[in-house]
């Protein structure tokens, strides 16, 4: 089955949205994104927002295009884009401030219950649920404030000709074939088999996004399973679960299979060096490659592979958002409504997915070319928690400070630890294990056996 059936199935199951008439709102009364007709709607309002991002790399070229063709529909609004290096730590600051503009990604720091401190609600999630992907992600008691810009599967990026050329004929389907096959890259061509990223952090942290459904087949482990499960990093037998996630990298850095001096590493460079052959192979979210063949003259070499784990014969890819879009609750009324008028013109209409080669918003749109090679894998995306533990797994995580999709640090010890030999793998996940424990028992949660 193909990967574009598959998703069909898991999350694509549209519904015509209700819209409702604008006339029915209060003067001065902002709309959710449901009730929203664009090109129709608000043509009196006269706003100028600002819109915050972490795409530094083409807030003027491809972010002020949507702007252009936007204002060409809404001529009384003006969008202006606002690029910002080390985006998480920026934000988190100057979200409590207020003082950020009017559109913005949402920081992964921010607690759901945190949410409608800084953000207004979209909409109500049995609404807007069955129209768009991923609104689980930055839905709190009923109301839903960020819509993801897209959704990524969870693989890795890889430059199919020097896998060809290093004489790789199938795709690995487990950590230790994925090891002998950079093994092999490394023996046969000039070629980078795994590169790290370090020095940038957050690439470290991306490898939390493959402890859930890539590694288990599950898609309640991370919102519930891990939260009541003892011991959730130990090592399983079937080379499964998070261990089997954090092996793959602490092995390939141990065994010299990545880039020589990874303190050195570069990520806008990596991109080329991706598209050109100069490395064979990145594990990111499939949002990385669009970019990749974007960044060099043979965009045809570079593939997406699924993360090498095999749950009981059968492969799995956790299908999730990327940042959510949220709306500045402390801007001006005319801005707010200027903003979510902006936000549905652009997941729904513009050609941002498309060009980034993401998972649409909208649940009715076309998955990417770029999950071609998932044929018989199973897209899944994470269930939501169970009623009344909704923050549950951002309290463990918090506590234990594993930093699970929040910091990239506990990630970083792991390489170095393989890199400098300072510690095995089994004491550092020994060594989770013990804090997950102890904020288990701190908040008193239930451990399933």
């Amino acid at each position: 089955m193909k990967a574009k059936k598959v998703m069909s199935m898991g999350l694509a199951a549209g519904m015509m949205m209700s819209v409702f008439s604008v006339n029915a709102l209060a003067d001065g009364e902002v709309p959710t994104i449901d009730q929203i007709t664009v090109g129709e709607d608000y043509q009196d309002v006269t706003a100028s927002i600002k819109i915050l991002t972490n795409r530094t790399d083409i807030v003027d070229t491809v972010y002020k295009g949507y702007a252009e063709q936007f204002m060409e529909l809404y001529p009384n609004i003006t969008v202006e884009y606002e690029g910002i290096t080390d985006y998480e730590e920026s934000l988190t600051l100057r979200l409590t401030t207020g003082d950020w503009g009017d559109l913005c990604f949402i920081p992964t720091g921010v607690n759901r219950n945190e949410l409608s401190t800084y953000f207004i609600s979209l909409g109500d999630y049995d609404t807007l649920d069955p129209v768009y992907n991923f609104v689980q992600d930055k839905t709190y008691d009923g109301q839903v404030y960020g819509i993801a810009n897209g959704g990524t599967a969870s693989g890795v990026v890889y430059n199919k000709r020097i896998w060809e050329e290093a004489g790789i004929t199938e795709l690995p389907a487990t950590p230790d074939e994925f090891l002998e096959d950079l093994q092999t890259i490394k023996d046969n061509t000039d070629a980078i088999p795994l590169y790290t990223n370090f020095s940038a952090g957050w690439p470290m942290g991306a490898w939390d996004a493959y402890i859930g459904v890539a590694a288990t087949g599950d898609a309640d482990f991370m919102n519930n399973t891990i939260i009541h499960t003892k011991d959730p990093f130990a090592k399983r037998d079937d080379m499964t679960g998070p261990y089997a996630v954090y092996y793959t990298m602490y092995e390939a850095v141990a065994r010299g299979l990545v880039e020589e001096d990874p303190a050195s590493s570069d990520w806008e460079s990596s991109k080329n060096k991706m598209n050109s052959g100069e490395i064979a192979t990145m594990v990111l979210g499939s949002w990385a490659v669009q970019q990749c063949k974007d960044a060099g003259d043979t965009p045809d070499d570079v593939g997406y592979m699924p993360f090498p784990i095999t749950v009981d014969g059968k492969r799995y890819a956790g299908a999730g958002g990327n940042y959510s879009f949220g709306i500045n609750n402390q801007a001006e009324t005319d801005n707010q409504i200027a903003a979510m008028v902006y936000l549905k013109w652009l997941i729904e209409e513009s050609s941002i997915y498309t060009d980034e080669g993401s998972i649409p918003a909208l649940k009715s749109g076309e998955l990417p070319d770029a999950l071609a090679d998932f044929e018989g894998v199973e897209l899944l995306a994470d269930n939501p928690a169970l009623p009344g533990e909704e923050t549950l797994f951002n309290e463990v995580n918090n506590e234990a400070e594993v930093g699970i999709n929040n910091d990239d640090y506990p990630d970083c010890e792991i390489l170095e630890g393989a890199l400098y030999g300072s510690a095995t793998l089994d004491e550092l996940m020994d060594n989770w294990n013990q804090k997950w424990s102890d904020a288990q028992e701190t908040l008193g949660v239930e451990i399933y056996e």
